[in-house]
């Protein structure tokens, strides 16, 4: 198996390092030195040859087993092997890149961590005609990550023991322990309908509330002087009881105990879903682990500002005709309590990870109506070990371009609207948003999550917004028609739509064709907005080119205040740009 795994970790790498123009193939010419379909990587000590296909954006899908890697034997002959060892391939590329070797380690550790993932995902993985009918915090424990990172479960920090037991793919129950921080270090944020006490009553059963109280009352504090939040185990043992040590040993934290409702970890790993009761919230934690590009800590100035910002989208969100006929919700961060270190948050410019170890956002839970189940918009990228996608078993006995219409009226077409009409954007990634289904897997709605951390809006001011939430003390990053609109190009069309296309049983034509058709659509009907529509176009020849994997290579593993933005290298081809539209189904 792990053969296996590293063959298609290693042909992820070579795509995506391409796609990315880190590394330029020759070859795939007819009659040519490599043949058709057939390219070579030429590095300083080997070259790689391999099969591959050109997808949407000018992207690269290299067909896993087809490499072969050429290098001096021993006795100076040339050696052509078939290689499947992607940690070889990191080292001459790298290598051959002149990238420092402390950045080589440190990815390095990373490729190896995602493929020991990798490897535990498919000894225990089940055929798509299963997971269908699974649940939605059951599924997310079987999806295999972000599919432009190559690293993508990195997870510095966590030991093999910590990743079989708190990493989606465990798919480990787990209880969360509570803390209690005492007001002077703590602060509980709400939307005007929620208090703290009203949270601690959704969240805990009277029995609870009442062991914790008591274990208050024992080491001798004051229940009312206390804020009570959750933590994630990991970090209470790795975090909390060393860097935190003396407010533990003081009583300005104590330790409650476990609440005895089960969680497992959704596919962005601090944030838990409670499986024994669905309905009360889903809860964001902090985690000084580094995976897929930052550490996972919570920002004290986004705990701070997640439920006002919630409040003020939910607000736009709500009033807005057109996304109540959509149906699309937004899952509001509707409480937060936040925790400043009382020594690092005086310190200067540390690195931010030790600013963000302590802290919880609670989100709301997805809403279904009867006969309706959801599931995360990376499922529709996940593929069984026999090769058999689980988006074919989503469009079952519906007609693809049909199944296909009703997912770009759930989710594309409330992105652009709230793009243009409002000039915000989300991340819309494949861990960002809830699709919802009728019982014959249709989309009908989705959810929109992260609404603090990756919510961007215009730099450009927009009446129809309203007043903003953070003013006066900016949260939400503002910026340009052209680099907002880049959030729905890189997380959406390229994150999930561009391997989307070659997975749904659609020509391709018809498949951007109908993305198009939207926008177009879109176009249309307002054409008062074609000014914003021309500055920040999805149908644009070209987009900017924002390297996700080449963010860290540059980058290397060094401790930075804060986290730095990805730098833009180059341009992308936009398959948008001269597709044949096609009009949406609905007449929109």
């Amino acid at each position: 198996m792990w053969r296996e795994c590293s063959a298609a970790l290693l042909a992820k790498a070579i795509g995506e390092l391409c796609f990315e123009e880190l590394l330029a193939p020759v070859g795939g010419v007819p009659g040519g030195e490599t043949g058709p379909g057939r390219y070579e990587l030429r590095f300083d000590d080997a070259v790689y040859a391999f099969s591959a296909s050109r997808t949407a954006f000018g992207g690269w899908a290299v067909r896993p087993g087809s490499v072969r890697r050429g290098a001096a034997g021993i006795l100076g002959d040339d050696v052509v092997e078939p290689c499947d060892d992607v940690q070889r391939f990191v080292v001459d590329a790298f290598r051959s890149l002149r990238v420092d070797p402390a950045t080589t380690a440190g990815f390095l550790a990373e490729v190896t961590s995602t493929l020991a993932a990798d490897v535990a995902l498919a000894e225990t993985a089940r055929p798509v005609s299963e997971l269908v009918a699974l649940p939605h915090a059951e599924l997310d424990g079987h999806l295999t990550g972000h599919p432009w990172l190559i690293a993508n479960k990195g997870r510095i920090g966590f030991s093999a023991e910590d990743a079989a037991r708190y990493a989606p793919e465990s798919r480990t129950p787990l209880r969360v322990p509570w803390l209690a921080v005492h007001r002077g270090l703590a602060e509980f944020r709400g939307t005007s309908s929620l208090s703290e006490a009203a949270v601690r009553a959704h969240e805990l059963s009277p029995g609870t509330i009442e062991r914790f109280t008591e274990a208050l009352r024992e080491a001798g504090a004051d229940p009312a002087a206390y804020v009570w939040l959750p933590v994630h185990p990991w970090q209470l043992d790795h975090v909390v009881r060393t860097l935190w040590a003396p407010e533990l040993a003081l009583g300005r934290i104590v330790e409650l105990g476990e609440a005895p409702d089960f969680h497992l970890p959704t596919q962005a790993i601090r944030t838990l879903s409670n499986v024994d009761s669905p309905g009360r919230y889903q809860v964001k934690l902090p985690l000084r682990v580094l995976n897929t590009s930052v550490y996972r800590g919570l920002p004290p100035h986004c705990t701070l500002a997640a439920p006002v910002v919630t409040q003020w989208l939910q607000g736009l969100w709500e009033s807005d005709k057109l996304i109540g006929e959509w149906g699309t919700s937004l899952l509001g961060e509707v409480a937060s309590v936040t925790v400043r270190h009382p020594g690092l948050s005086r310190a200067g410019e540390v690195p931010y990870q030790w600013l963000e170890t302590l802290g919880c956002i609670w989100r709301e839970p997805v809403p279904l109506r009867p006969g309706e189940r959801s599931w995360s918009l990376a499922a529709l990228l996940h593929v069984d070990p026999e090769g058999r996608p689980l988006v074919r078993e989503f469009t079952g006995s519906h007609d693809p371009s049909v199944w296909f219409a009703a997912l770009l009226r759930a989710l594309f077409r409330p992105l652009v609207h709230f793009l243009y009409t409002y000039g915000i954007t989300f991340n819309p990634h494949g861990e960002n948003v809830v699709v919802i289904t009728d019982e014959s897997h249709l989309p009908v709605r989705v959810a929109v999550l992260d609404l603090v951390d990756d919510v961007n809006v215009s730099v450009d001011r927009v009446p129809a917004r309203g007043p903003e939430p953070d003013t006066d003390d900016p949260v939400l990053p503002r910026k340009p028609w052209p680099v907002l609109r880049q959030y729905i190009v890189d997380a959406l069309l390229v994150g999930v739509f561009r391997p989307l296309s070659t997975l749904v049983d659609l020509p391709a034509d018809t498949f951007w064709g109908m993305v198009r058709g939207e926008v177009d659509a879109y176009r249309t009907r307002f054409p008062e907005l074609a000014d914003r529509v021309d500055e920040g176009s999805l149908t644009a020849p070209e987009f900017l080119r924002f390297p996700l994997n080449g963010y860290r290579i540059t980058l290397g593993y060094r401790d930075l205040a804060a986290r730095p933005p990805v730098p833009r290298t180059g341009t992308l081809p936009n398959p948008l740009h001269d597709v044949p539209p096609i009009a949406p189904r609905d007449g929109w």
